[in-house]
Order: C-alpha cells, then sequence, then structure tokens
C-alpha cells in the first residue's frame, strides 16, 4: 500500500495542507538551519566560493526538510487508510461472524460467572484505580498520545490535555452508575 500512497502524493499532489502545528513546526526546522549555517558562517571567514557552497548547502538542506515533510504526510495517509482498513475487516467479521462471535461471549460470561465475588470486587477496584486513580492522567496522556500518534493526527497538548481532565471523569461517572444500578436491582435496600 505504501508505494501506491508514495505515487499518488508525488504525483498528483500539487498543493501542501499544512495546520498551524505543522507550518509553526517546519518554519522552526528552516531558521533553525538557516542560523546554522549563518553561525558557521560567521565563525569562519570564507573566500566567495565557500559562501557559495554554504548557499548550496542550504539548499540541499531545505530539499532534506521538504523530503521529511512528505514522508510524515505520506505516514498519515498509510496510518489513516491502515486504520481505516483493519475498522473495514473488524466490522465485517462482526456481522458476518456471529456464531463465533457468540461462543465467545458465552465463554467470558461463564468465566466472569464462576469468579468469587472477591475477586470481582477486586478486580473493579484495580480496574478502576488504573484507570480513574491518582496517576491515571500519565497513563491517559500516553494512550491518547499513542492514538493521536497512530491515526496520523498531529499531537496537540492542549486538545490531549482537555480529554485526559474529561474522559476519566466521564468513565468514572459511568462505572459508578453501573455500580449504583446494579447494587439497586439485586438489592434496593443496599443503596
Amino acid at each position: 500500500m505504501e508505494p501506491w500512497v508514495t505515487n499518488w502524493w508525488n504525483t498528483s499532489q500539487s498543493e501542501t495542507f499544512l495546520n498551524d502545528i505543522q507550518e509553526k513546526n517546519i518554519l522552526e526546522g528552516f531558521i533553525k538551519l538557516e542560523e546554522l549555517f549563518l553561525l558557521d558562517e560567521m565563525i569562519k571567514e570564507y573566500p566567495e566560493t565557500h559562501i557559495q557552497k554554504l548557499r548550496i548547502g542550504i539548499h540541499k538542506e531545505t530539499i532534506q526538510l521538504v523530503r521529511m515533510h512528505n514522508q510524515d504526510h505520506i505516514h498519515i495517509i498509510l496510518h489513516f487508510s491502515t486504520n481505516i482498513t483493519c475498522f473495514a475487516i473488524l466490522s465485517a467479521y462482526s456481522i458476518l461472524g456471529n456464531e463465533e462471535l457468540i461462543t465467545l461471549n458465552s465463554w467470558v460470561q461463564e468465566f466472569l460467572y464462576n469468579l468469587s465475588d472477591t475477586i470481582k470486587a477486586f478486580s473493579i477496584l484495580l480496574l478502576t484505580d488504573l484507570c480513574i486513580g491518582f496517576h491515571s492522567p500519565h497513563a491517559w496522556e500516553l494512550m491518547i498520545g499513542s492514538f493521536y500518534k497512530d491515526f496520523g493526527f498531529v499531537q496537540n497538548d492542549k486538545i490531549i490535555s482537555g480529554l485526559v481532565s474529561t474522559f476519566p471523569v466521564i468513565l468514572d461517572t459511568i462505572l459508578k452508575y453501573w455500580i449504583f444500578h446494579y447494587l439497586n436491582r439485586v438489592s434496593p435496600s443496599l443503596v
């Protein structure tokens, strides 16, 4: 799939799509490159032929930055298309492979019903502390960051911090409601 995307990107892509973060990163790369070459020029007093070589070096490094930028875009498209393909395959399998899913579901339910109440309670507490506990924001940042990277999105710290601060709270509320609903159904006097 990569050769197709690379060919499409290099032949039919006439305009570059940049968001603000990408544009900022590319401009910072160009500025750093230019500053390094100018510093090199200031440190060593070159004759005119060396300054010409310096300009050629800047041109080559600029081309290298553009190639890296193109590779980033190609990888974003590849990640996105791979994820869509995986989603389509899993969706088709869940629709067409109903019998296998029913067997798996019955096996999981039998396994969970055979656990003692102590192990069930311990598992629920462990899971909630891992997902919603005091140290969970670091794990959420890693998971959301890897999700962003996997789907080819540019990492935005503001969005990640917003998701880290809201998603565990929503998950905690759903879990508490589920426990309350279960206890209310089992024994209304407990609640």
